[in-house]
């Protein structure tokens, strides 16, 4: 573009693209002004006749009686600290700010170009139409908009593009009425946050956000005049397509900005030469967290619907700690160091509230996953699912310290005629077939034997079992089938890290159940602010003294079990849980503040772990490498607490082994009699416990015990038969 012509005063310059287009189509040029001109007489007599259409109209010009078409806008999710996690978008990407918050040179850029006697007609001008048509007459395309600014708002708002005489006259009569309702700012105002600036972005907070990545109030000079001119033809003018023509259209504003005085010609020239500087955004496309953000999303749209997320601007604002989330990445990334490693995720907890403080999950090898492997996946628990089949029996008084069953392989025969192979006797083995005889349910907890669980599953009752998962927290449906299968009691139906870190919180709370929350506050429209905590109250679901009984027993698992590998230098407590052929594996464990749960695994499905950095991975290994690492630096700075001591323990009862247990040790040999004795020896001697390996999990997930006797009571009850063995 030449000096000369840029310096002639009004006169936008004509791009020299434009004019080969004129040349080349001399006759679609005339026709085209012919039907401008045609166009400027009617929509200059229907400017003069503005106030007879505002009688003629009636009922159809009442702005009461129009509802103003939704546009929607964007919603915000913060987190804990206020920091933005990401943005779910609108169907029409808007965000919608004060006028105030836009930049000045934005606003006077807009009505140069757009409507440059704004501040001086009452809603329709009739001049400046005209001086638009000759304009583009003499352009041969539309260089200026005819309609004011009002004029684009009513229609923007209010009624639809249809192009009809009749449209075009009620637009008119609305926005002489508009124009008397409302102040210019509001106006104006309400035009920037609404009209359309091209790739999706609606609203000048969009666009500046779109094209230059920061906000309407910090644009400059060159960069408002590039965003103003764009509404009149955004696809045109597509910064991000053809910056030539876009900045051949900024230059055009910038003119107009001149002619009206509202920049000096030493601005102009210094605007003229900045280059188009375009910086497209990511706001609206980076999301930080997914897998807690796409948890976020599913709730607020089960609580307020679809529609209500895409467009109803909210501003959310989440539970999760950005610190916590990093240490959580930083644990599994750290622990798991090869691309064809399994994938892992860690879900934690706070057991006072229910707060989800972290949620992350690695897919090593994929940077995004669309399923959320924390709250939609459903995995077997394998072991860590005997937490709840333990709590169940000692909420009917059994004591684990002095109930005793036969550590052995074990077969359950529902029907006479069935077998193994197919399923219909349940046969349960351990790992590597190593078996101890009497043994208490304590001992056999922290062994994580298969066939003692077996055994205690069919006494508790498979029911009994789903109600007490059910009430810690677990809501995934545990029914296969229309029934609940024995086989539930060793982790056979799988659930989610989410649901574990739950029921596993309600334990570290002793016994008080709280839901799940990701959501703090919402706030709907700038106005209505839902302040979800007060929604989710505490729930006492099982007696403290059961709490207490079953999280002593799981503190001895991390100290000397099958889970020392995430022992921490306070109180902790959890369970190691490794499902067959080593396709799953868990550690699920809490403090008295924070419940957290591991689960590792390929997400493609059951494949097996079984050549993991050279091992077998189980419970013990890996998934409780990666909770310690998490949670010691998490809980780093804060005081040690020990578990709290109950405030009703519980009474044990005599428990009674049903009919479907083991009554005698297959494996037991008498010691041969003494030569003074006569009568034959009929009972075994008592339980002698001695470490084993995990029945779930391959040998390292075991750990030798310091204790070589079993303790006849324990914290949270008081034994009823002092530890004596069944007789077999």
């Amino acid at each position: 573009m030449s000096r000369s012509r840029r310096s002639r005063p009004g006169r936008a310059p004509a791009p020299a693209v434009r004019v080969r287009r004129r040349r080349a189509r001399p006759k679609r040029g005339r026709k085209l002004a012919l039907v401008l001109v045609l166009l400027a007489l009617v929509l200059v007599a229907a400017g003069i006749a503005a106030g007879g259409a505002v009688l003629a109209f009636g009922s159809k010009c009442d702005l009461d009686a129009l509802r103003p078409t939704r546009i929607g806008q964007n919603t915000f999710v913060y987190a804990a600290d206020g920091s933005l996690l990401g943005v779910i978008p609108a169907e029409r990407n808007r965000e919608v700010v004060a006028l105030g918050k836009m930049s000045p040179w934005l606003r006077q850029a807009t009505v140069a170009i757009e409507d440059r006697r704004f501040y001086d007609h009452g809603g329709i001008d009739a001049e400046g139409i005209a001086r638009a048509l000759w304009r583009d007459l003499k352009a041969g395309e539309v260089v200026e908009g005819g309609s004011t600014i009002t004029q684009q708002l009513v229609r923007n708002l209010y009624i639809s593009n249809e192009r009809t005489v009749q449209r075009k006259v009620k637009e008119a009569c609305l926005a002489v009425k508009l124009d008397d309702a409302w102040s210019k700012q509001k106006i104006l105002g309400s035009y920037l946050n609404s009209v359309f600036y091209g790739n999706l972005a609606y609203g000048a907070e969009a666009a500046s956000r779109t094209y230059f990545s920061r906000t309407a109030r910090t644009l400059t000079l060159p960069q408002a005049a590039l965003v103003a001119g764009l509404p009149q033809a955004p696809t045109t003018y597509d910064p991000l397509t053809d910056p030539v023509r876009a900045r051949e259209r900024r230059d055009q504003v910038l003119d107009a900005m001149l002619q009206e005085a509202m920049i000096t010609p030493a601005q102009h020239r210094w605007a003229h030469r900045q280059p188009i500087g375009l910086r497209p955004g990511r706001l609206y496309e980076q999301i930080r967290e997914p897998y807690f953000f796409g948890y976020v999303r599913d709730q607020l749209v089960k609580a307020y619907g679809a529609q209500t997320v895409r467009s109803g601007g909210l501003k959310v604002y989440t539970t999760i700690e950005p610190r916590w989330q990093r240490l959580a990445q930083k644990a599994i990334a750290d622990t798991l160091t090869r691309k064809a490693d399994p994938a892992a995720a860690i879900v934690s907890i706070d057991p006072a509230n229910g707060a989800i403080r972290a949620m992350t999950a690695i897919v090593p090898g994929r940077a995004n996953n669309q399923f959320n492997l924390l709250s939609q996946a459903r995995r077997q628990p394998g072991s860590t699912f005997k937490t709840f089949v333990l709590a169940a029996a000692v909420e009917r008084g059994m004591d684990p310290s002095s109930t005793y069953y036969v550590s052995a392989p074990f077969t359950y025969r529902p029907r006479a005629d069935g077998n193994c192979d197919d399923g219909s006797w349940w046969c349960v083995r351990t790992y590597d077939s190593s078996y101890t005889g009497w043994t208490s349910v304590e001992r056999a907890t922290l062994r994580s034997d298969n066939s003692v669980y077996a055994q205690l599953t069919l006494d508790v009752g498979p029911a009994r079992v789903a109600s007490m998962a059910r009430r810690l927290g677990v809501r995934t449906p545990l029914q296969v089938n229309g029934a609940f299968p024995p086989a539930m009691g060793l982790g056979s139906v799988a659930v989610s890290p989410l649901d574990m870190a739950s029921a596993y919180a309600t334990l570290a709370a002793g016994g008080v159940y709280t839901e799940p929350t990701a959501i703090r506050r919402v706030i709907l429209n700038g106005k209505r602010d839902d302040r979800w905590a007060a929604h989710h109250r505490r729930t006492r679901v099982v007696p403290d003294g059961v709490a207490s009984v079953v999280t002593r027993i799981l503190e001895d698992n991390v100290r000397y079990g099958t889970g020392t590998a995430a022992a921490l230098s306070r109180p902790v407590a959890g369970k190691t849980g490794t499902t067959d052929k080593h396709a799953d594996a868990w550690f699920v464990g809490f403090t008295p503040g924070l419940s957290t749960a591991v689960w590792m695994g390929y997400t493609r499905g059951e494949v097996p772990m079984t050549n993991v950095h050279g091992i077998s991975v189980s419970g013990g290994s890996f998934p409780a490498q990666i909770w310690r690492r998490f949670m010691d630096p998490a809980l780093a700075g804060l005081p040690a607490r020990e578990f709290p001591e109950p405030a009703q323990p519980v009474v044990f009862q005599q428990w009674h082994r049903g009919p479907s247990a083991l009554s005698y040790d297959p494996y037991y040999v008498a010691p041969p009699s003494a030569p003074t004795t006569t009568q034959e020896e009929t009972t075994p001697p008592p339980p002698k416990d001695t470490p084993a390996k995990d029945s779930a999990t391959p040998a390292q997930d075991a750990a030798p015990s310091p204790a070589a006797a079993d303790t006849s009571s324990g914290r949270g009850g008081a034994s009823a038969n002092g530890g004596r063995p069944p007789e077999p």
